[in-house]
């Protein structure tokens, strides 16, 4: 019998759009839920207790370089990423799937796992889908991606089915895998193993990737190979497709997606969870997100400007800076200005979902959704004086 760690609360009678709780090793989640990255076992720019005074209780690291640096034989000796980094609650680990694919030039992907160069000092190494689940286990995962093979945009349909069916049977070894652990090793898995659902961007394939993985034994669903290079559009019909296809009765992830509108679409067709670096990249760059768009604090029209970045937003630099005052920092090129911003947009993320579950009890999330979008992209999703 699979395990369930998903309930769902309510489901918006105007869409697929749906609240739920989301019970992990670490605490339960409220979904639709925004994950902040964390690649290397901290939120770049800020403090872990200052991510967890947010209200976030679930990042993400990436096995691929949590593998590489620090490397599993420190990670045992602390028993996991949770002491190694005085993280208290949930941390969601990718395998390294995508991060190895990235590498064109550096990895070789065969039958039994993917070979590859670390991009750290050029030395040689293997993943297969058991030794990721060994990985995943040494850093302690609340929830663990089996190793997948992602196809980009572009490639044509039997190198897709090709890489389709790796996936598909690398997430069997996988479940072998994390059902023996116990008996190999004296201790069981510690996380929840998510398949991964591909396909490219064939709907016959994605529809027959969606049921495979979704009957098998894993207790949550992710939907890999979207926002990899693809237009909107197909993006959008993508998704749409994938999670209509997807069981329901399981939490949903998709991956790698951090734009407002991105983000909106994916609650409005029922995923319940997602993750992108792009909140903290933008905000150590100086770009926050508002209500009326992105927002440049480096303009000169914010020289004199005495308001917060947003009103009503409980961040530090809302509360207790202005506008002129953040610009000043990146213009003198001090180091606050970044963690300040990078607070300010988890912050925000953080306190849109809030209104997007509320929204959903409502059964209003449809309303909710065109209003926000119009009015963030108003001009064309740049915040302007």
């Amino acid at each position: 019998m699979i395990e369930k760690i998903y309930e769902m609360k309510h489901k918006d009678s105007g869409c697929k759009a749906r609240t739920g709780l989301l019970t992990l090793g670490h605490g339960v989640v409220r979904t639709p839920a925004f994950m902040p990255v964390g690649t290397n076992g901290t939120v770049k720019a800020l403090y872990h207790k200052t991510v967890s005074d947010m209200g976030y209780n679930l990042i993400l690291g990436n096995t691929y370089h949590l593998y590489l640096r620090p490397g599993c034989d420190v990670l045992k000796t602390f028993d996991g990423l949770h002491k190694f980094s005085s993280w208290e609650h949930n941390i969601l680990t990718d395998s390294g799937g995508f991060q190895i694919f990235s590498l064109s030039d550096l990895r070789k992907i065969y039958e039994e796992g993917i070979k590859f160069q670390s991009h750290i000092d050029g030395s040689h190494h293997e993943f297969t889908p058991e030794k990721v689940v060994d990985v995943q286990q040494v850093i302690g995962s609340d929830i663990a991606m089996v190793l997948d093979v992602c196809s980009e945009p572009g490639i044509d349909w039997n190198k897709t089915l090709k890489a389709m069916d790796l996936t598909h049977a690398w997430a069997e070894r996988s479940i072998v895998r994390r059902d023996s652990l116990e008996a190999l090793t004296g201790r069981a898995f510690r996380g929840k193993l998510f398949g991964i659902v591909q396909g490219g961007f064939y709907e016959d394939l994605r529809l027959q990737s969606a049921k495979t993985i979704s009957d098998m034994d894993f207790p949550g669903i992710a939907i890999g190979g979207l926002s990899v290079g693809e237009s909107k559009d197909t993006y959008m019909h993508f998704l749409g497709l994938t999670a209509d296809a997807v069981t329901y009765e399981k939490p949903r992830y998709v991956m790698g997606i951090g734009t407002v509108d991105y983000i909106l679409e994916a609650v409005y067709n029922g995923i319940d969870l997602f993750d992108c670096v792009l909140a903290a990249r933008e905000g150590r760059h100086g770009t926050v997100f508002t209500d009326d768009g992105m927002l440049n604090l480096k303009k000169s029209f914010l020289e004199y400007d005495h308001g917060p970045i947003t009103e009503n937003c409980n961040c530090t630099a809302c509360t207790k800076y202005s506008r002129a005052y953040m610009r000043h920092m990146f213009k003198a090129n001090e180091m606050l200005g970044s963690v300040l911003a990078s607070e300010h947009n988890l912050q925000y993320l953080y306190n849109l979902m809030k209104r997007v579950r509320e929204a959903i009890e409502k059964d209003d999330f449809v309303r909710f959704k065109n209003e926000y979008l119009e009015r963030f992209y108003a001009n064309g999703g740049l915040a302007v004086k």
